[in-house]
């Protein structure tokens, strides 16, 4: 494990609202890494920053009468209050159209052209006679030529996850006209140069997945196309050239460039040399199944083409979409829950563990479905580790007015008991180091388990012999619960911790401390109360009512 990291997210698009599929693949998994690489003693820092540039946003503003930096900066600010009511802690969150990332995109353009990587090239492109305006990107939708799916935008194919280099049957997306063709000079990025050297990367990258590798590789076999890297808008980043007036940079050239000027801005202010930080840690971009092809084509190019001063990445975790009750997340049919909708029903914890349990590390979609959050968090998160903690520690503070007893000889049981806490930290982190979140709740659950079986075999509450080793485990026990359960359900392990009779922060204690017998005899545990409060079902049949259009 690298003593430093610095760990980004697919920056959340600033045009509505954040809702739950946004969080699942990419921020959630993002911050529970985070949140354990610190307690690992890493010095790691989780950046992030609104992406706000782009077509939709420049005809949204319009529509509602602002000019577009007014509009980005409420859904900057929203997304941000969201992400913190949901438990996400950037170290940073910062903005695409900031001065400091349009100078570094402009700059990283300059050493691009310098190096010869970038040539211009008249192009035939989709213009709307009805709107009045060239369509790039998200403003033409048609037919995929490379998997015939239909409804597809003409940057990026959905199915497929390809790029088309022109999509078939275009319509206006505004309108819904056959656009005609018009020319038009746009800059180009010499993608098909990079072949060999991307293909050399990813067969020696140990640590990006091997599913994705083989595809893009496959995809870089399949030949490669030059990208063109210019918008005809007025909403961007300028491209720096005297004849490229009018123009700005397709947004995926300038979004991921962020990843690097935002984590340069704020280790830079802090007093450390950003750009010697970025080279010497480990990187993490997480990402949707989507924007493959962007970051393990797009993204490694652009940096090797300026000799790779700054590094490519370590990590790309990659996951899959999440869909609402087995049906796609649709906005546009009401089809999709809102983050703070959600934090309004239930605390940010509930969805947490939740997202994280049926979240495998792959890129297989996965479901969020209403019946099945119910019996999970009624079943595991509380009839599980909540139980265990609420009776571990109400037992000892009715029996014990909430001090630790002294310990006699351990019997096997007891024995078996402190070999599953030693041992917890490591087997626990080997799977968050490997990536496998949803694998390592898991373990933390069975811990929890383990210790409700074994805290009902011994039953205390008949005082018999070992009654005090069965108390001084499970409360040992429920503190490792809490530096475990950290990363994934951080308010659920801090109430813990204070339960524990501890005044200072869990997040202030090692990973490695979850498997230390550290709460001694004579210690004052505090308060105790439930952890948690049941879900009602029927709470989820109204909520389920509230799907689709109303």
């Amino acid at each position: 494990m690298n003593s430093k990291a610095i760990i980004t997210s697919a920056l959340p698009y600033a045009n509505g609202e954040i809702h739950l599929g946004h969080v699942a693949s990419t921020y959630l998994p993002a911050d529970v890494t985070t949140r354990f690489l610190k307690l690992n003693g890493v010095e790691a820092y989780y950046v992030c920053a609104s992406d706000d540039f782009g077509t939709p946003i420049l005809i949204q503003s319009e529509k509602e009468g602002k000019t577009p930096s007014e509009y980005v900066a409420y859904w900057n600010k929203r997304d941000y209050e969201d992400f913190k009511a949901f438990g996400i802690d950037f170290d940073f969150f910062y903005k695409t159209s900031s001065d400091e990332n349009i100078k570094f995109v402009q700059d990283v353009f300059k050493k691009l052209n310098d190096a010869g990587h970038i040539y211009e090239q008249e192009i035939i492109q989709f213009y709307c006679n009805n709107d009045k305006k060239f369509l790039p990107d998200r403003y033409v939708k048609g037919i995929c030529p490379y998997c015939n799916a239909e409804d597809q935008y003409s940057d990026l194919c959905e199915s497929c996850g390809r790029v088309p280099e022109e999509i078939t049957d275009p319509k206006c997306s505004i309108c819904g006209q056959t656009p005609t063709k018009e020319k038009t000079m746009h800059y180009f990025f010499k993608l098909k140069n990079f072949a060999d050297s991307l293909y050399k990367w990813l067969d020696e990258s140990e640590h990006l997945q091997k599913d994705v590798k083989k595809y893009v590789q496959n995809w870089i076999k399949s030949g490669l196309i030059d990208w063109d890297i210019t918008r005809d808008i007025t909403w961007g980043v300028p491209i720096p050239l005297d004849n490229a007036k009018n123009k700005v940079f397709y947004g995926w050239f300038d979004n991921h460039l962020a990843y690097i000027s935002t984590a340069l801005k704020f280790l830079n202010d802090k007093g450390i040399d950003g750009k010697a930080f970025w080279n010497s840690a480990d990187i993490y971009h997480f990402i949707g199944k989507d924007i493959v092809y962007h970051h393990y084509l797009f993204l490694p190019a652009m940096r090797l083409g300026i000799n790779s001063e700054y590094k490519l990445p370590d990590y790309i975790p990659t996951r899959g979409h999440l869909t609402l009750q087995s049906k796609k997340i649709s906005k546009s049919r009401n089809w999709y829950i809102g983050l703070k909708q959600f934090l309004n029903y239930y605390p940010a914890d509930y969805l947490r563990y939740y997202l994280v349990a049926i979240n495998p590390y792959s890129q297989d979609d996965l479901n969020f479905d209403w019946d099945d959050f119910t019996t999970r968090i009624n079943s595991e998160l509380i009839g599980n580790l909540g139980n265990f903690v609420n009776r571990a520690l109400g037992f000892t503070k009715k029996a014990f007015n909430g001090v630790i007893p002294k310990t006699t000889t351990f019997d096997e049981k007891d024995k078996e008991a402190e070999e599953k806490i030693s041992g917890l930290s490591s087997e626990i982190g080997d799977l968050m180091n490997s990536n496998h979140l949803d694998r390592a709740l898991k373990k933390v659950m069975e811990f929890s388990s383990f210790f409700n079986q074994y805290f009902q075999h011994k039953e205390p509450w008949k005082n018999g012999p070992g009654t005090e080793n069965c108390v001084y485990l499970a409360v040992n026990a429920a503190r490792s619960i809490a530096i475990a359960v950290y990363p994934f359900i951080p308010e659920s392990s801090q109430k813990i911790w204070t339960q524990l009779g501890f005044s200072d922060n869990v997040n202030d204690h090692k990973w490695d401390e979850m498997s230390e017998l550290a709460i001694p005899a004579g210690h004052m545990l505090g308060e105790a109360s439930p952890l948690f409060s049941k879900v009602e079902a029927t709470d989820i049949e109204r909520y389920k009512k509230q799907l689709g259009p109303q």
